[in-house]
């Protein structure tokens, strides 16, 4: 009988050796999966990024160009439709997560979404705050992918 015991503990032990592999393998496997998710994640919204940015540059002329509507044409119906297309652009970036970051006067200076392209030496006071946007600056997903250019004085 002493051969019965020493056989089943033989076997016990084997199916707890089995059953802690089967359980790493489970955890491995586990985080392989997370893993592949954010890497997933993190491919499309960098190829998101990726194709906003090459947008931009095109909003930046739009609005430019709409900007610098000649005073005879501010009224005309094909400028008031051209106006009606921006809405809609930024309407649907807006639906994509891409926010403008606030850079409007007075707001206070933060280096982390606005860079600072002027700075006016002249100006007296505490706080940075800005004086006027140069161009316009973007979150994506609560990230900033483009800084808003402002200039920047002291009050």
């Amino acid at each position: 009988m002493a051969g019965k015991n020493k056989k089943q503990e033989e076997l016990e032990q084997q199916v707890a050796e089995l059953t802690a592999d089967l359980q790493r393998t489970r955890a491995d496997f586990e985080n392989y999966r997370k893993r592949g998710e954010q890497e997933k994640t993190a491919a499309r919204s960098a190829g998101q990024s990726a194709a906003i940015l090459k947008l931009l540059p095109v909003i930046d002329n739009i609005e430019r160009a709409i900007t610098h509507t000649p005073e005879d044409l501010k009224d005309h119906k094909w400028a008031i439709g051209i106006g009606g297309l921006v809405k809609n652009l930024e309407k649907s970036l807006e639906a994509l997560n891409l926010r403008r970051i606030d850079a409007g006067k007075g707001v206070e200076f933060n280096p982390d979404i606005h860079e600072a392209i002027q700075f006016d030496e002249d100006a007296e006071g505490e706080s940075e705050v800005i004086e006027s946007e140069l161009q316009a600056g973007y979150t994506l997903n609560g990230q900033a992918i483009r800084p808003a250019m402002v200039k920047v004085t002291r009050q």
